[in-house]
C-alpha cells in the first residue's frame, strides 16, 4: 500500500485540519407550474469534524435538497451554511459529492477517472498524483482492476472508483446520496463495512441521504429524520452502537424500529 512519508502528498493524506459544517435557518422554495413549493423550512445543523450523520425521510422532504446547499450546488432563499467558520458559496474542493448514479467518465478506465480531480489540486507533482491515485484505488479494493474500462466493470466496482474518486482530493466533508441504492442487497452489505472501515482509517466528515432506515443506523453517529412539506428535522436519534456494524443485528434492528415508528407516526398525521 502507498504510505507516504514526506512532501506534499503527506500533507494531502495525513494532515486534515479541523472542520465543522453549520447550518442556519436553511429556507429553499422551487418554482413550479402549481406554484412555489418550499422544499425546506428553516433547517439548522451542526456536523462536527468526523462525524457521520445520515439524513432520512419521505421522498419531497428536502433531503437532497439541503445536501445540494451544502455542496454549493444550490443557494438557499435563506439561511447560511459555513465550512471552517466561512461561507459555502459555491462548489468547492473541501465538499465533494457521491451520487447514486456512479457518474464515471466512460472514456477514462477506473485509474483515470480516479486521477481526474487531482489534476485541479495544486502544489502536486504528476508522480505525487498518481500514488494518490494508486492509494485509493487499493483503499476501495481495486488494485487490480485500475486498467479497466467503465463498461468492463460491475454497478458494485463502478461505486468503487466513484468512492476513490471523492476521497482521493481529500475534502474535508463528504456528501454521499444515496450512493448504494441501485445495488444488489449483498453488494450493499460489503460497501457497508468497507465504508465504516474507510471512513475510520480516514476521519471523514460525512454526510449521508438515505431512505434505508437500517442503512442509516448501520453508518451513522446520528439519524436525522426529516418530515415533508415543508421539509423539517422533526427528529434526531444518535446510534450508540460500536463499530464495526452489522446490518441484522437484534440491536440495530432496535434502532431502526425507533425511527421507523416515527416515519409512520409522521405519514398518519400528514395524510
Amino acid at each position: 500500500m502507498f504510505r507516504p512519508k514526506t512532501g506534499s502528498v503527506t500533507q494531502e493524506l495525513e494532515l486534515v485540519a479541523p472542520s465543522k459544517l453549520s447550518i442556519d435557518n436553511v429556507s429553499k422554495s422551487f418554482h413550479t407550474a402549481t406554484g412555489n413549493v418550499l422544499a425546506l423550512d428553516r433547517v439548522s445543523l451542526n456536523v462536527n469534524e468526523g462525524e457521520f450523520v445520515c439524513l432520512v425521510g419521505p421522498s419531497g422532504c428536502g433531503k437532497t435538497t439541503l445536501l445540494n446547499i451544502i455542496a454549493g450546488l444550490e443557494k438557499p432563499d435563506s439561511g447560511t451554511v459555513l465550512t471552517d467558520g466561512k461561507p459555502v458559496t459555491g462548489p468547492g474542493r473541501d465538499r465533494l459529492v457521491m451520487f447514486q448514479e456512479s457518474a464515471l467518465f466512460p472514456w477514462l478506465n477506473a485509474f483515470g477517472n480516479v486521477l481526474f480531480p487531482l489534476k485541479l489540486k495544486p502544489n502536486l507533482s504528476n508522480k505525487d498524483r498518481r500514488d494518490v491515485a494508486k492509494y485509493y484505488l487499493e483503499l476501495v479494493g481495486l488494485t487490480r482492476f485500475e486498467r479497466a474500462n467503465i463498461h468492463e466493470l460491475s454497478g458494485g466496482m463502478k461505486q468503487r472508483v466513484a468512492l476513490a474518486r471523492a476521497l482521493a482530493p481529500n475534502p474535508r466533508v463528504l456528501l454521499m446520496d444515496e450512493p448504494f441504492a441501485a445495488l444488489d442487497a449483498l453488494t450493499r452489505e460489503q460497501f457497508y463495512g468497507d465504508l465504516q472501515t474507510i471512513w475510520k482509517e480516514r476521519k471523514k466528515t460525512i454526510v449521508f441521504v438515505t431512505h434505508n432506515v437500517r442503512e442509516a443506523c448501520c453508518l451513522g453517529d446520528r439519524v436525522l429524520l426529516f418530515s415533508p412539506n415543508p421539509g423539517r428535522i422533526q427528529e434526531e436519534f444518535h446510534v450508540d452502537l460500536p463499530r464495526p456494524r452489522e446490518m441484522n443485528t437484534s440491536e440495530l434492528a432496535t434502532y431502526a424500529a425507533r425511527i421507523m415508528r416515527s416515519l409512520k407516526q409522521q405519514a398518519a398525521t400528514t395524510t
